[in-house]
């Protein structure tokens, strides 16, 4: 696979298209649980259960009926994320997310953003458009 330029990425939420996106993360991470016995030298471990969870920050477009005013904290929504844009053949991750917060911030001089934070509410599957 080639090198993937951040410039094109999209994330749509359920079937309508975030506007502005500045950025977005998703970290997948795992239990490790111990399972080590007693009269023994090392450590031993094995997988537990895995999680996700991710970050968006967009420019602040309050006409996104569809896409950032959906992102409500509490809210469960359908997220495809799309780290090269809509093209057939392209990778996306796709999950059921529970936003977690959203945020507002400005600063002098420069666009106000709107940033979430969600956890998936079960597995993310990993597809092309």
């Amino acid at each position: 696979m080639a090198t993937i330029s951040g410039n094109n990425g999209t994330i749509f939420v359920g079937s309508g298209a975030l506007a502005e996106i500045k950025s977005f993360s998703l970290t997948t991470t795992n239990d490790v649980i111990e399972t080590t016995p007693m009269g023994v030298s090392f450590k031993t471990f094995t997988a537990g259960l895995s999680e996700a969870s991710g970050d968006i920050t967009c420019h602040l477009d309050a006409s996104d009926t569809d896409g950032q005013e959906a992102l409500d904290a509490g809210a469960t929504v359908s997220l495809d994320l799309r780290p090269n844009g809509d093209s057939t053949g392209e990778p996306k991750f796709t999950l059921t997310a529970i936003v977690n917060s959203v945020a507002i911030s400005q600063t002098i001089n420069d666009v106000v953003e709107r940033s979430f934070s969600f956890t998936a509410s079960g597995g993310v599957t990993q597809g092309t458009v």
